[in-house]
């Protein structure tokens, strides 16, 4: 594996080399034998702002070994409107690696192509594979595997991360339930596309029911933000919450942050299962360094 540019990208054992080196990365973090990136410079490209995403990666790189450097679309040309494949070539001669956090999944795809060097997604509209990758490394951590694990998307079907987790449960055979509501549903092509055992639904208790982990995200992606009133308007009501919670006992509530409590996931409901959201946050960090090791690799 040279990129990590999204989950579609990688197959049952490419993801299960990467939770399983992610579990030796948590166990040894402070002790590594290994320092694949040591002498190494890499770069965070970021035209989206972060709080996990850049914390976890510059953490990671100089616990690896290497340096970093943080690029905001403004601090470089790309800002004022250089072509993605010029700036490429560029930091392909310079740097031993780029983290590219951006809009379209298309320059995240030409950067690699045309720099050279490994290049991570660390978020498109696309796609947000590091995020659930992460994700599957805290649910086997806590059930053991992911074998006979339901899990129930509860939101926007049709954001990044519900398209990661599409292609994951394609990839690792587990069910996935998405439940939204007409607009906000993934298209029958994707779906078509990924195969598996994943179901759509605008029944939210139907979804919820018997699931192994109910899970959520934001209803206003970066970047959506002028659709704001007319998507918390559609998406009432696709809430985890107590009643729902009570559908499926002892579930793993998840969610992948910020949360924005009273909306996608109860307040109460969301300090119940902080442990869990905390450390599934926490383990960006270490499946995060798993892949870059595995990039040197």
């Amino acid at each position: 594996m040279k990129n990590l540019l999204s989950v579609e990208s990688l197959d049952a054992a490419g993801i299960s080399a990467i939770l399983e080196s992610a579990a030796a990365m948590k166990s040894t973090r402070g002790r590594h034998a290994a320092h694949p990136l040591r002498h190494q410079c890499w770069a965070l490209m970021f035209s989206k702002s972060s709080t996990r995403t850049r914390v976890s990666f510059e953490a990671g790189i100089r616990e690896l070994g290497g340096d970093v450097m943080f690029l905001a679309a403004d601090d470089i040309q790309l800002g004022r409107g250089e072509p993605i494949c010029d700036t490429a070539r560029v930091m392909g001669r310079m740097l031993h690696g780029a983290v590219i956090r951006t809009f379209a999944q298309k320059d995240v795809e030409d950067f690699a192509a045309f720099s050279g060097i490994p290049t991570v997604n660390a978020l498109t509209d696309e796609e947000h594979p590091c995020q659930i990758l992460s994700d599957l490394f805290t649910i086997r951590e806590t059930h053991g595997s992911l074998e006979g694990q339901r899990v129930t998307f509860v939101g926007d079907g049709d954001c990044n991360v519900a398209r990661s987790w599409i292609w994951a449960a394609a990839r690792m055979g587990f069910e996935l339930r998405i439940a939204a509501p007409a607009g906000f549903q993934p298209p029958a092509g994707l779906l078509a596309k990924a195969g598996g055992r994943i179901s759509v639904t605008s029944d939210l208790r139907e979804a919820a029911a018997g699931s192994t982990v109910l899970y959520t995200d934001v209803w206003v992606s970066m970047g959506k933000e002028q659709e704001s009133e007319q998507r918390v308007a559609q998406l009432q009501g696709y809430q985890i919450n107590e009643e729902l919670c009570r559908l499926a006992p002892g579930a793993l509530v998840m969610h992948c942050l910020p949360a924005y409590r009273g909306k996608e996931i109860d307040a109460a409901i969301f300090e119940a299962n902080a442990e869990t959201i905390f450390r599934q946050a926490e383990n960006r960090l270490h499946t995060q360094k798993a892949i870059l090791s595995i990039l040197m690799q």
